[in-house]
């Protein structure tokens, strides 16, 4: 399986028409304002943002003040917005389409990925934990190092996955005007939420301290760099003042596109996936490292679906990828690559499980080449090869395979439940 990653939205409120002109002029100003002012507070929602602006413009001018020149051209624009969506029309950034409309598709690879998420559905609770807990309050059932290595990705993936859904519904999301990408991303979102409550399971399960796995990104350094990096890629997308349609903008939006696709889910997530499932091929923490293989399995989808969704704005927006730009991304992808390894150093002070930190130097060049060559760059790292063949397996994973052979029984299904 190859591992690929892939708002200003238009709204679709009606100007009002203004009513005809009378002979009695306006004698309260202030409350024509509110009035009109109240209507744009009402158009709620980032959907509305646009509009909204409008209304207050209106509204400070004198909305009945307005030329017939003016309205002419506002219903023209409502005209063009009104017209049935046509997908030669469609644009993942700054398009005049109605972003409500699913149909007709255009970006079929985004819907068909939306459909495969769907058919991957899990639950945390359906994986039985029971052999874990026993390892783990065995004195002789893990190791020190094991045990910090196991904290220590907890500590990381807890509040990683919350940032990357903070990430989709606060910011990505709003810019993002193809409905069937922002079908996908919602999908995304809730797959980045059922992972966190996966590692909460996980965590509650073994009795260990909440509290401190859950704040590791302020406390332990080598996540909170980690975290740190990612934060103004964030901020960036999430500003309510932020709005794409300049060519500065769109390269920020494009940007954090590819540190989100390429960096964190496409790099940061992978010395703990390697960790954690190098545990359970030796029969150590089982019901952890199946959790581990359904995330694993979603993370190489989102990572896929972030890169085709870059490389579709590039296909769209050419003029973004300067050779200036290209330079930033490797830079940060370099970056990403220092910051991966000075983790798995700190996971992993001794070798342990067979694996050792120089073992992931390795391994995070060769996939940082990955990742740059599938966004259109050249090999960072010429020469690095992969020490984890395995790993390519378990990205295949088939839910089918094992999923009923360790399944709690006690879970129920909607249509077993009992609704008295």
């Amino acid at each position: 399986m190859s591992l690929t990653w892939d708002d200003t939205p238009s709204a679709t409120l009606p100007t009002p028409t203004p009513a005809a002109p009378t002979p009695t002029p306006r004698t309260d100003a202030t409350s024509t304002y509110n009035n009109l002012a109240a209507r744009a507070h009402m158009a709620t929602g980032i959907l509305a943002r646009e509009f909204a602006a409008d209304y207050a413009v209106d509204a400070k001018s004198g909305f009945d003040n307005a030329k017939p020149a003016d309205m002419t051209a506002d219903t023209a624009h409502m005209d063009q917005r009104f017209n049935r969506v046509r997908a030669e029309d469609k644009r993942v950034i700054n398009a005049k389409t109605d972003v409500n409309q699913l149909v007709p598709f255009k970006y079929k690879w985004a819907w068909d990925k939306y459909l495969a998420g769907c058919a991957n559905h899990w639950m945390p609770q359906e994986v039985n934990m029971n052999r874990d807990i026993a390892t783990w309050k065995d004195p002789n059932g893990l190791t020190d190092d094991e045990r910090l290595l196991i904290k220590r990705n907890l500590g990381f993936f807890v509040t990683a996955d919350s940032l990357a859904a903070n990430n989709i519904v606060l910011g990505t999301y709003r810019h993002i005007t193809a409905p069937e990408c922002r079908q996908y991303l919602l999908r995304q979102a809730f797959e980045e939420a059922i992972h966190t409550h996966a590692y909460q399971y996980i965590a509650e399960s073994l009795g260990l301290d909440e509290a401190e796995i859950f704040n590791a990104y302020n406390e332990v350094k080598c996540i909170r760099d980690k975290d740190r990096f990612l934060i103004p890629f964030i901020d960036t997308l999430s500003d309510p003042n932020f709005k794409t349609g300049t060519f500065e903008n769109d390269q920020k939006l494009l940007k954090s596109l590819i540190v989100f696709s390429c960096i964190m889910e496409g790099l940061f997530f992978y010395v703990g996936f390697v960790q954690i499932l190098a545990l359970g091929r030796q029969n150590k923490m089982t019901g952890a490292a199946e959790q581990y293989q359904y995330i694993l399995r979603d993370e190489s989808m989102h990572c896929n679906f972030g890169i085709d969704l870059v490389n579709t704005i590039k296909l769209e927006n050419p003029q973004l990828w300067t050779n200036e730009f290209k330079k930033e991304i490797e830079a940060l992808m370099r970056e990403g690559v220092q910051l991966e390894y000075a983790y798995a150093e700190d996971t992993m002070p001794r070798g342990v499980l067979g694996l050792n930190a120089p073992m992931f130097k390795e391994y995070l060049r060769f996939i940082a080449n990955r990742r740059a060559q599938q966004v259109g760059l050249d090999v960072l790292y010429p020469g690095a090869t992969n020490p984890f063949p395995w790993m390519s397996e378990l990205i295949d994973l088939k839910k089918e395979k094992n999923f009923f052979e360790t399944r709690v029984t006690e879970y129920q299904t909607g249509g077993a439940l009992n609704w008295e």
